[in-house]
């Protein structure tokens, strides 16, 4: 049976026919890293997220899900946070964010995805996770669960870290705007990929983001 990915989950450059496509395919997709960057990424780290609403700091345990961990090591260390926005919060469920302010970011990026790692650790609340589409799908979009969804844990969604301080200040992260169209009134992946903050800022003001996220003893 092929495992069933949520469209709530789905990053917006594939998901419309292509997340089906990816179900079906076992093989990496091309740009897809092959190699372990375990030499570069510590057993585990902290990374310290300045927001707009206040900070919280995330651990990661490369041994929870290696691939995800070493990725996530890379976009924080070249900045790739740095002013992104909480483009998608989902009051009693989960709030992601990932997708660069900058398109031309973005566009370096978008093709570069990795391999799966088998589960580990799951969906708890507070517990931080890779979106995807499907198999070896991920890229830069990352969830923080609200509540505990283990029901994903079967899905395929590795956890590869936790938020150790600051959960209050991502349970405060705005969420007026919900889910995108059509579940929710928030804004289109699309756009964001092709056209930025630019977008965000000027049809959805109130979402919070991101000032800096940087690795901390």
């Amino acid at each position: 049976m092929r495992r069933r990915v949520l469209p709530i989950l789905v990053l917006s450059a594939i998901a419309t026919g292509l997340a089906a496509q990816a179900q079906e395919k076992a093989s990496p997709p091309a740009g897809a890293k092959t190699e372990s960057k375990s030499a570069a990424t510590p057993k585990t780290f902290k990374v310290k997220f300045e927001t707009s609403k206040g900070d919280f700091v995330v651990q990661v345990h490369r041994e929870w899900a290696p691939n995800g961990a070493d990725r996530f090591h890379e976009l924080v260390k070249t900045g790739f946070y740095s002013e992104a926005r909480f483009f998608r919060v989902v009051s009693g469920f989960m709030v992601q964010f990932g997708i660069a302010g900058d398109p031309k970011v973005m566009a370096t990026w978008r093709p570069k995805s990795i391999l799966d790692d088998p589960l580990k650790q799951g969906n708890k609340r507070g517990y931080v996770t890779f979106a995807m589409a499907g198999p070896n799908t991920r890229t830069t979009q990352v969830f923080i669960n609200f509540k505990d969804n283990s029901f994903l844990d079967p899905q395929g969604f590795p956890a590869f870290g936790q938020v150790i301080t600051g959960m209050d200040v991502v349970d405060k992260l705005y969420s007026e705007y919900g889910d995108g169209a059509p579940r929710g009134q928030g804004p289109d992946q699309g756009r964001i990929q092709t056209e930025g903050n630019a977008y965000l800022t000027k049809e959805f003001p109130k979402l919070d983001y991101i000032k800096k996220a940087s690795i901390v003893p």
